[in-house]
């Protein structure tokens, strides 16, 4: 027999899915312990496992994939090759009607002003204290995208209104806000895309006390530090209108302890997950609940039940230690909407990670 841990491990299916499976009667474990309820399954049920997997990967509806289950290993598998033939077509269908859906929704920003921000013909020279624009850029680094296919995100934008420079980065499933003080520029707002090679060489000057001098001239950016000075091109793209991706409802703030919190996530279960990130790999994701003493708990593998949401554990540790402090506030709102990651004493800096979609 083998236990639900080792058939998720040798099947691709989480532990959590081969419960749902269970519920909706697909793949019922052989023997269930009727003190724990612990699921135990036959060894000749990993390969009907491993073919739900498939399938599911491709997309194929639950009612389906019941009804190829259960001619799988029947002498007759006309039934299943017709499942599979008749899915194939409404997979064509549905991609044939995308691409008609997307060609109309080209001709229609073809024909009306771009919704995200506009970066050409920058100007502005400011100054910035250096600890400051250290600190913001090293809360925003690690949300840039590595994604070749959008070099637009694999950069940091620089938002320069009136006294304020903020600075963001997103991959699409996270981003970073980050603000501080500048002086200098009292014309209309500028943003700038500087990418991520240039960003750096900037955060390495930025090593002392002093203001430096931070200038954009076209799709030139420069910094100079003292006597010490690096300069390169900003990127001619769009970027997201971010202003509009950070007004979310209000949700649930619970204040964690980072050190403890983040112990409890590198030790704590995770559940593997189909979803695909930035590199192409799956994640691992980390189930957290609001906790009834105000905090944030990591939930067992075996948790089920409403109020939990699943993050991509990797992006949360990465996001608490930008956060750059002892103490930071999680927001959650709904399974569906991003967990917020703040600083108490801060408004202006913080993180946002999209959930994990924990239902199969």
């Amino acid at each position: 027999m083998r236990s639900i841990g080792e058939m998720a491990r040798d099947s691709g299916l989480s532990v959590s899915a081969l419960r749902f499976y269970d519920r909706a009667g697909v793949l019922v474990p052989a023997w269930v312990d009727p003190v724990s309820g612990y699921r135990w399954y036959e060894p000749d049920q990993l390969e009907e496992a491993r073919l739900l997997a498939r399938l599911r990967r491709a997309g194929m509806p639950l009612a389906d994939i019941r009804l190829v289950l259960a001619g799988w290993s029947s002498a007759d598998t006309d039934l299943v090759r017709r499942l599979f033939q008749a899915h194939l077509r409404r997979l064509e269908r549905g991609l044939a009607d995308a691409r008609g859906e997307f060609s109309t929704l080209r001709a229609v920003l073809d024909h009306r002003e771009n919704p995200m921000t506009s970066l050409a013909a920058t100007t502005a020279r400011l100054s910035v204290p250096a600890p400051g624009l250290a600190a913001a850029l090293d809360a925003v680094r690690f949300a840039a995208s590595t994604d070749p296919d959008l070099p637009m995100l694999g950069a940091i934008l620089f938002d320069i209104d009136g006294e304020e420079l903020t600075v963001v980065a997103t991959d699409r499933y996270r981003m970073a806000v980050a603000r501080t003080a500048a002086t200098g520029h009292d014309g209309p707002r500028v943003q700038a895309l500087v990418p991520l090679p240039q960003a750096d060489a900037m955060r390495a000057l930025l090593q002392g006390e002093e203001p430096v001098r931070l200038a954009f001239d076209g799709d030139r950016v420069s910094l100079e530090s003292g006597d010490r000075q690096t300069a390169g091109q900003c990127l001619a793209h769009d970027f997201p209108d971010y202003r509009r991706l950070v007004q979310l409802p209000a949700g649930r703030r619970c204040l964690v302890d980072v050190a403890a919190f983040r112990e409890a996530l590198r030790s704590g279960p995770v559940r593997a997950s189909d979803v695909r990130t930035g590199d192409g790999g799956p994640c691992a994701v980390s189930v957290i609940r609001p906790a009834d003493d105000g905090t944030v708990a990591v939930c067992t593998d075996g948790t089920d039940g409403q109020g939990v949401i699943g993050v991509n554990r990797e992006f949360l540790l990465d996001a608490l230690a930008a956060g750059a402090r002892s103490e930071l506030v999680l927001e959650l709102g709904a399974p569906t909407a991003p967990l917020a990651i703040r600083r108490p004493d801060e408004a202006h800096t913080f993180s946002l990670l999209m959930p994990v979609r924990l239902e199969d």
